[in-house]
């Protein structure tokens, strides 16, 4: 009896979904002869056993498609809300995976997906999973799908921002998503030319960014372009961080009730402090006397047609995917290594971060031709 496997996309949509989708689904049905069906809206539909069938014509005219023909929710089986509290539900996921009779599940989304597979794997489930994030934060994979059709769309927006900034001798601001990680600023500000670019790895300085803009001004540079991540922070705020994640250990240690870990602290901290574009710009503005202007790209990054970069990527993952199914090796994550697709053990992603490195070529090559990081 032939095999059938699950399929389901998780978290925020990205482009190269589809493509995904596609290149996992046609070397499965169409080289290995396995059967696919769907989960509708990712863990969500899992749980409500929303089941839509993927043979026949479902993967044609798909690989260009942007978002996802699975729909996508947050879910995760482990910490189902329901009136106000947290249940987990694994246990229903495990029984709706064993009444579709399925040999394996593919799940493919970020880190939160990583992790719930991960919580499948470890309940006995045949699970794989592919890297999905348009801010390029999934760990052990070089890059994820849908990280280059966004840096490419952040790119093209730079630039076409510096004719205006150019013309009306402004600031312009460019904020990019990237709460935790600053791969995808990186990226698109390096590309664009950007004159300052701001990261959360590396906490800034006000008047370090207006010096830079004022001696471009004296240079006869009348406007900067700023490449800024949603999550960077200035040094004062992050030593704020600091000191109310010692007391919040200190609190834990006296017995008062506090947040689980560091990282969860400091998220907490970076959510209510979010919103940091607007007070940048107000500042610069401010201290350089030149008028200051911001454009928040947001979720326009994730949507539209995926570039040929993810495409391939997708396509890649998807079949190497396919082919660990074959061989009945689960517990992975597919990911991009030196351009190879790899299988990498889940439980060595989870629970890991990753940080752009200070050393890293991109950052290198920015300082070398005169871009400002604030610090």
């Amino acid at each position: 009896m032939a095999k059938k496997i699950g399929i389901l996309t998780a978290g925020s949509d990205a482009p190269g979904l589809n493509a995904t989708i596609r290149g996992f689904g046609k070397a499965l049905q169409g080289y290995y002869g396995m059967g696919l069906i769907g989960f509708r809206d990712g863990f969500q539909g899992l749980l409500q056993n929303k089941v839509v069938d993927l043979g026949g014509n479902a993967l044609s005219n798909i690989l260009t498609a942007g978002g996802t023909v699975l729909g996508t929710s947050r879910d995760v089986p482990y910490a189902i809300e329901e009136d106000g509290n947290l249940v987990d539900k694994t246990d229903l996921a495990v029984e709706v995976y064993q009444e579709n009779k399925l040999d394996a599940l593919v799940c493919i989304g970020g880190q939160e997906t990583q992790k719930a597979a991960l919580r499948l794997a470890e309940a006995g489930l045949n699970i794989l999973t592919l890297p999905k994030s348009a801010h390029n934060d999934v760990p052990k994979t070089d890059v994820t799908i849908g990280f280059d059709t966004a840096r490419m769309i952040a790119t093209e927006a730079i630039d076409r921002l510096h004719s205006t900034a150019n013309s009306n001798h402004r600031i312009i601001i460019v904020e990019i998503m990237g709460r935790e990680v600053g791969w995808l600023t990186l990226g698109a500000g390096l590309a664009s030319g950007s004159d300052v670019i701001l990261l959360p790895e590396i906490p800034y300085s006000i008047e370090k960014i207006s010096e830079a803009i004022l001696d471009r001004s004296k240079a006869g540079k009348r406007f900067s372009i700023i490449a800024v991540a949603e999550g960077a922070h200035s040094a004062e705020l992050v030593a704020f961080f600091e000191r109310s994640l010692k007391l919040d250990r200190k609190n834990q240690a006296e017995g008062e009730e506090g947040l689980k870990s560091k990282k969860e602290r400091l998220m907490a901290l970076r959510k209510q402090y979010s919103g940091q574009t607007l007070l940048l710009a107000n500042q610069l503005e401010e201290i350089t006397g030149i008028e200051s202007r911001i454009t928040i790209l947001g979720y326009l990054l994730r949507g539209g047609t995926p570039s040929s970069g993810d495409r391939i990527l997708a396509t890649c993952l998807g079949t190497e995917a396919a082919e660990s199914v074959a061989a009945g090796e689960f517990g992975k994550m597919i990911a991009s290594a030196g351009g190879q697709a790899v299988r990498v053990d889940l439980a060595e992603v989870v629970g890991q971060d990753k940080p752009v490195p200070m050393d890293h070529p991109w950052i290198t090559s920015a300082r070398l031709v005169g871009t400002k990081f604030g610090d």
